[in-house]
């Protein structure tokens, strides 16, 4: 059954200067019955006139293009006329893959490659995750955005932090992510202490490509420091490790990180499922557990295990998630000890640490 049949066709305004791609974007995606391309834009100056005449419900973003690049672009449309944008680039020139993060932070809900060329083996694969995801973002509602470049998120962390009975010694932190996660992930690592006392391990589901420039532009904004997780890596307190592309990350005896080419789980890798797993092993209830925004629901069985274990675990509440998936199946298994807005999480996780008395591995 196409859940899709009865409802209105998703309006797609497509944003890229390379006639090629620009061509190949509107095929694909317009093949899909639910899909109606309303229009293209050769640049930002386009897309900003286009959106205003046309008011789509989707638009695919490029990053550099002649005029208005797809920041700035990104940046204006969020404070007039806020849509769900889906920034997809195929550079991996680290300084376009930072501008990309910066279009999410001005409020881009996703980021993907484009599609493989017709004849390639991931062709079906990744066309299938484009079209998904516009269809996805159809459905989230997106508010008016002023953040300008520069500017650092704010959390009244302190204030908000909750009073929690914890007899456990809160050794490590673990945090898994899917779309919606990286505006999330920095406001929550730029509002935490520099003496944070404790390893940080994050799953953030990101197309292959992104994750070097992702863990630099959460390094902007944060006083820890930030790391593409390395295998074998001894875990230090108040360092933030990141799972690298197509690798599963896992945590073992002694503090250390290990990297593996395991199979995927709930078809990714790396795996919220897998990280969470091997922390309930190694930390049970020494450890702090959560799941943000995020289609699916990678990691919710095994954030309810940590949970039954005696470790403290949250999940982003629905308010402030883009997607609800994974916090939500957490939420419906009862494995959350505590239902949060992005904007509190912070406080929680700097109470719970320093309350237990955390000390690292």
């Amino acid at each position: 059954m196409n859940a899709w049949k009865d409802k209105p066709l998703i309006k797609v305004l497509i944003v890229e200067d390379s006639p090629v791609v620009r061509e190949f974007l509107v095929r694909v995606l317009g093949a899909d019955p639910a899909i109606e391309v309303i229009g293209t834009a050769n640049d930002g100056e386009e897309a900003l006139e286009a959106v205003a005449k046309k008011r789509p419900d989707v638009i695919t973003m490029d990053v550099h293009m002649p005029r208005l690049d797809g920041l700035e672009a990104t940046r204006r449309i969020m404070e007039t006329y806020p849509t769900p944008i889906v920034i997809v680039s195929g550079s991996t020139d680290p300084r376009e893959v930072a501008t990309t993060f910066r279009a999410i932070e001005a409020g881009a809900v996703a980021v993907l490659r484009p599609p493989a060329g017709v004849g390639h083996p991931d062709h079906e694969t990744t066309t299938k995750e484009l079209v998904q995801t516009v269809k996805l973002m159809s459905e989230i509602k997106v508010v008016r955005r002023t953040l300008r470049a520069g500017s650092k998120p704010q959390l009244p962390f302190a204030a908000e932090a909750l009073r929690t009975q914890v007899e456990a010694q809160v050794k490590l932190v673990a945090i898994g992510a899917s779309t919606g996660g990286p505006p999330v992930l920095q406001v929550i690592l730029a509002a935490l202490p520099a003496d944070f006392p404790v390893p940080i391990l994050i799953v953030q589901h990101m197309a292959s490509g992104f994750t070097q420039g992702f863990v630099q532009w959460l390094a902007q904004t944060s006083s820890l420091p930030m790391h593409l997780a390395a295998h074998d890596e001894l875990l230090r307190p108040g360092h933030v490790y990141v799972a690298p592309d197509e690798f599963q990350m896992r945590v073992e005896r002694g503090g250390r990180i290990a990297l593996t080419k395991d199979a995927p789980e709930n078809g990714l890798r790396p795996s919220v499922s897998f990280l969470l797993r091997s922390v309930a092993r190694v930390y049970g209830r020494d450890a702090v557990a959560g799941l943000l925004t995020g289609m699916g629901r990678d990691g919710a069985d095994e954030l309810k295990l940590l949970r039954d274990l005696g470790a403290m675990t949250f999940a982003q509440d629905k308010e402030s998630s883009v997607v609800h998936g994974m916090p939500g199946a957490a939420i419906l298994l009862d494995a959350a000890t505590f239902i949060l807005p992005s904007a509190k999480i912070a406080a929680v996780l700097t109470n719970l640490a320093r309350k237990a008395g955390g000390s690292g591995p």
